[in-house]
C-alpha cells in the first residue's frame, strides 16, 4: 500500500488534527514571500519616511538619491497613473505618499527603487526635504482639546431613558479609563512582490488578509481593471488584523515599480520602519457615567468612547462602532447611551487588530463593574453575575438585538467551580492581611463576543473544489492562512463531506484568480464563511455523483448512500476514486464553485438598530497574580479558562487559538506600551523598546478547557463557533486581578482604577495612590 492509498480516516471533522503547515514551520520549509525565488532582474523598493509629525512639504531634493549606487529611480505621487488613494474605507483620504502635507512622523513620502534592497534603503536616507512645521497632537485628550476633529462619522447607540435612569439611581460611578494601543508585531512583516505580465497584467504575492482589496487598490492605482491583477497568498507569518488594510501601500508601490520598469519588484521594510509607518490597535479614552443601586444592579450607562484614529479614516469607523457593540460585554443595561469619537491625530492611521474595537469596549464595561464593586465593598464577580443578560428577559443589547443564545451563566458557574475561585479568593484575602510587601489578587471575568462583519456585504464567501480522475481533491477558497489553522479546518470539512482521508485533499494557496471578490479573513468569520462555501461546492459534486451512481447501477438515487470511502449503491460499494474515474468517463462534471452568505444579519447604522451578529461566543477566565508593592513588579501565577467554540471543528487548533489569544491579550493589557515623544515620534518601534510577552510570561499554571457541551444553535458548519477573536478578551482578568492586589493596600476601600497597559510602573503608582488616599 503506497502513501496515496492510506486507510480511510473514519473521523475527520471535530477531531484534533495538527496544523497542515506545522511540520513545515518547525523544519523551516514553509514558504513565505521572502522565500520565493526572485525572477532574474528583480528590483527592490524602499520607503522614504517623514521625520516630522505635521508639516507642509516645501520641497524634496532627490539629486543625491538618484546618484546613489544601484538606484534605478524614485517613485512619488506623480508616478501613480490612476487613483491616488489607498484607503480601505474609500474615503479618498489616504494618498499613496504624503501629498503636500505630512500628517505623522514616519509617513511614507516616496519610494526608492534600486538593484538591491540595501542600496534602496541607504539611498532613501539621502533625500533633502524642506518642511514648514505645523502644530500637532498625538493623543485622545489633546485631540479633544483641539476641537475633536473626527476622521469618520461617529455612531450613537441608545436604548431606554438614560436621563431618567441616571437621575433615579441611588448611586453613581463617574470616571474615565485610558486604554492603550498595541502593535501587531507579526513574525513576518509587511512585504509584497510584484511581477509584471503582458499588456496590463501584474501578479502580486502579498502578505495580506484581504487579497481582493489588494487587487482593487492596485488596479485603481494603476488605472486598470480588476481582472488584470492577480493576488496570491499561500500563508502569512501572522496578521492579527495588521494585514487587513495595511498591505495596500506595499503592494501598490511594488506594482507601480514593476509596471514602470517592466521588471519584478519587491518591497520589505525593516521592523523599525514597519512599526512606524503602519497602523495599530486604537488607543481609547472612555468617559463614563453609570447609575446603580445598593445591590450593584446597573440602572443606566452613558459613555463616550474617544479613540486615537490617526490621520485618515482607514477602519476607524467600523472599529469604534464595534467598541460600542461591546460596551455591554455580558451585561444588561436597562438604559444605555454610547457614543463614539474616532479622532484625528497626528499619528499613523490606526486599523484592525484582533477583536476590532470589541476589547476596548469590554474593558470599559469591566471598569465600571469594578468601580461599583469597590464602592459597595463586594467581590466584583458578585456584581458581574448580578448584571448578566437574562435568557428570556433583560436580553436586548444597546443595538436592539435580542440575545437568544446566552450561556454565560453556565460558563461562569463552571469555571468558578473548576478553578476553586471562592476558596482561593478567601485564601488571598487572608494572605494580604499578613503580607506587608507581596500582595495577591484574583479575578474572574466573562466574555460575550458578537460574530459577523458589521459591514453586511462582507459576510459572504466563495470556494472552488475540483475532484480529479484519481479521486484526489483540489481545494481553493477565499480565506487566508496566517497561522490560525483556517486551511486545515476547511480541508477537514471537505474530507468529511466526501468521506475520504484528509490527505486526499490538496489545500491550494488563496488566489483572486481562483475565487473572486473575497472578503477579508477577519471578524473571526474565516471558518464559518469559507467552510460553508467549500461544503456547498462539495454538495453540488456529491449530488452529481449520486445521480451518476444511480444511473450506472440502475437504481434510484435514494438507494445510493454516501459512506466512509465512497458510495454504497445498493449492495455494491463503490470507492471514491473509482467513482471519480467512472464519472469522468461518463462526462460528469467534477468541479464546482461554492458560495455562502450569512443569514439573518442586518444593520442600520443611521438608527443604531439591527441584528448585526449571527450569534455570540462566550468565555470566562480566572487569573491570580502577585505584586511587589516596593517595585511594582508582578507575576501572573495561575490562569483558568473555559471557552465556548460550539462544537469544535478541530479541538487542537482551537485550544491553541485560545491559549495564544489570552497571552496576546495579556501583553496588550500589561506590557505592550506605545510611547510618542514630544516631537511626535513613536519611540517604541522595535523589539528593544516594545515588550511583547515572552515564553516565560506564560502562567506556570495554565488550565485551558473548551466548553465541550456547547453546540451552536445556528446551523454553522459543524455547529461550531468562531475562535479567532473572542478569547483575546479573556485576558481582562489579569488587570482586574492586579487591581485587587493594588486595592488591598487600602483594605479594598478604594477602586484601583488602573489605566492600560498595567505596567509595573502603573502598579507602583497605583500602590502609592492607595497609600496616599488611605491616609486621607
Amino acid at each position: 500500500m503506497n502513501k496515496h492509498q492510506a486507510p480511510i480516516n473514519l473521523s475527520v471533522l471535530h477531531k484534533a488534527t495538527r496544523h497542515d503547515s506545522g511540520p513545515k514551520h518547525v523544519t523551516g520549509t514553509a514558504e513565505y514571500i521572502d522565500d520565493i525565488v526572485e525572477p532574474v532582474g528583480t528590483m527592490h523598493a524602499y520607503l522614504g519616511l517623514s521625520t516630522v509629525a505635521h508639516a507642509e512639504i516645501a520641497g524634496m531634493d532627490f539629486s543625491a538619491v538618484l546618484k546613489a549606487p544601484g538606484v534605478i529611480g524614485v517613485l512619488t505621487n506623480d508616478d501613480v497613473p490612476g487613483v491616488l488613494d489607498i484607503s480601505s474605507a474609500h474615503m479618498h483620504d489616504e494618498p499613496v505618499f504624503a501629498d503636500g502635507v505630512v500628517h505623522f512622523w514616519g509617513q511614507p513620502m516616496f519610494a526608492v527603487v534600486a538593484e538591491t534592497r540595501d542600496q534602496a534603503r541607504r539611498a532613501a536616507h539621502l533625500v533633502k526635504i524642506d518642511y514648514n512645521e505645523l502644530p500637532f497632537f498625538t493623543d485622545v485628550r489633546s485631540a479633544q482639546a483641539a476641537g475633536g476633529k473626527l476622521v469618520t462619522p461617529p455612531l450613537k447607540l441608545e436604548r431606554g431613558d438614560v436621563k431618567t435612569g441616571l437621575a433615579g439611581a441611588p448611586r453613581r460611578a463617574k470616571g474615565a479609563i485610558t486604554i492603550g494601543g498595541q502593535d501587531h508585531f507579526y513574525l513576518e512583516g509587511q512585504i509584497a512582490l510584484a511581477i509584471p505580465g503582458e499588456d496590463e497584467d501584474v501578479t502580486l504575492f502579498s502578505s495580506t488578509q484581504h487579497p481582493s482589496e489588494i487587487q482593487l487598490i492596485v488596479a485603481q492605482a494603476l488605472g486598470i481593471r480588476h481582472n488584470a491583477v492577480t493576488v496570491n497568498v499561500r500563508r502569512m507569518g501572522g496578521g492579527f488584523g495588521g494585514k487587513e488594510t495595511q498591505g495596500n501601500l506595499f503592494a501598490v508601490v511594488a506594482a507601480l515599480a514593476a509596471k514602470k520598469w517592466n521588471r519584478a519588484c519587491k518591497l520589505r521594510p525593516d521592523r523599525d520602519d514597519d512599526m512606524s509607518a503602519t497602523g495599530k490597535r486604537h488607543d481609547f479614552v472612555v468617559d463614563y457615567d453609570v447609575g446603580y443601586d445598593e445591590t450593584g444592579k446597573i440602572h443606566a450607562v452613558d459613555a463616550v468612547y474617544g479613540a486615537r484614529a490617526g490621520y485618515s479614516s482607514d477602519l476607524s469607523g467600523p472599529v469604534t462602532d464595534r467598541a460600542l457593540f461591546h460596551c455591554d460585554n455580558a451585561y444588561w443595561y436597562p438604559a444605555v447611551r454610547a457614543r463614539s469619537e474616532p479622532l484625528y491625530t497626528n499619528t499613523v492611521s490606526n486599523t484592525a487588530f484582533r477583536g476590532f474595537g470589541g476589547p476596548q469596549g469590554m474593558v470599559g464595561a469591566e471598569r465600571w463593574i469594578e468601580d461599583i464593586a469597590y464602592s459597595l465593598g463586594k467581590d466584583p464577580l458578585e456584581i458581574r453575575k448580578a448584571n448578566f443578560y437574562g435568557t428570556d428577559t433583560d436580553n436586548v443589547t444597546p443595538y436592539h438585538q435580542v440575545v437568544e443564545d446566552n450561556i454565560i451563566h453556565r460558563v461562569v458557574e463552571e469555571l468558578e467551580a473548576s478553578s476553586d475561585y471562592q476558596a482561593r479568593r478567601q485564601a488571598i484575602l487572608a494572605f494580604n492581611k499578613t503580607s506587608t510587601i507581596l500582595k495577591k489578587g484574583i479575578s474572574l471575568t466573562p466574555v460575550k463576543f458578537g460574530i459577523s462583519f458589521t459591514a453586511t456585504w462582507y459576510n459572504q464567501a466563495g470556494a472552488l473544489v475540483h475532484v480529479y480522475k484519481d479521486g484526489s481533491i483540489h481545494l481553493s477558497h477565499g480565506g487566508t492562512e496566517m497561522g490560525q489553522g483556517l486551511y486545515i479546518k476547511v480541508a477537514q470539512v471537505v474530507a468529511d463531506a466526501f468521506g475520504v482521508n484528509l490527505d486526499t485533499v490538496k489545500i491550494m494557496a488563496t488566489s483572486t484568480g481562483k475565487v473572486p471578490n473575497t472578503s477579508a479573513t477577519a471578524a473571526s468569520s474565516g471558518s464559518d464563511l469559507n467552510g460553508a462555501a467549500a461544503y456547498d461546492a462539495c454538495r453540488q459534486i456529491k449530488e452529481r455523483l449520486v445521480a451518476h451512481a444511480a444511473k450506472l447501477h440502475e437504481m434510484s438515487e435514494a438507494e445510493c448512500e454516501w459512506v466512509q470511502g465512497g458510495i454504497q449503491a445498493g449492495p455494491k460499494f463503490v470507492p471514491f476514486a473509482e467513482l471519480a474515474m467512472s464519472a469522468y468517463m461518463n462526462r460528469v462534471q467534477l468541479s464546482a464553485a461554492g458560495f455562502y452568505k450569512t443569514p439573518k444579519i442586518h444593520w442600520d447604522r443611521a438608527t443604531g438598530r439591527g441584528h448585526p451578529f449571527y450569534y455570540f461566543a462566550y468565555g470566562a477566565s480566572a487569573s491570580e497574580v502577585t505584586i511587589d508593592t516596593l517595585t511594582g513588579e508582578y507575576t501572573v501565577d495561575r490562569v483558568d479558562i473555559l471557552h465556548d467554540v460550539g462544537k469544535s471543528l478541530n479541538p487542537a487548533i482551537d485550544l491553541g487559538q485560545v491559549e495564544g489569544a489570552f497571552v496576546q491579550g495579556m501583553g496588550w493589557l500589561t506590557t505592550e506600551e506605545l510611547v510618542w515623544d514630544a516631537k511626535g515620534q513613536l519611540r517604541t518601534h522595535a523589539p528593544s523598546t516594545y515588550k511583547i510577552p515572552l515564553a516565560s510570561d506564560v502562567p506556570p499554571i495554565f488550565n485551558v478547557k473548551l466548553a465541550e457541551w456547547s453546540v451552536n444553535k445556528e446551523p454553522t458548519i459543524g455547529r461550531s463557533k468562531a475562535v479567532g477573536e473572542p478569547p483575546f478578551m479573556l485576558a481582562m482578568s489579569v488587570p482586574e486581578a492586579l487591581g485587587m492586589a493594588v486595592a488591598s493596600v487600602a483594605d479594598y476601600k478604594i477602586a484601583p482604577q488602573l489605566n492600560m497597559p498595567v505596567t509595573p510602573e502603573r502598579v507602583l503608582m497605583g500602590v502609592e495612590r492607595m497609600k496616599r488616599e488611605a491616609r486621607g
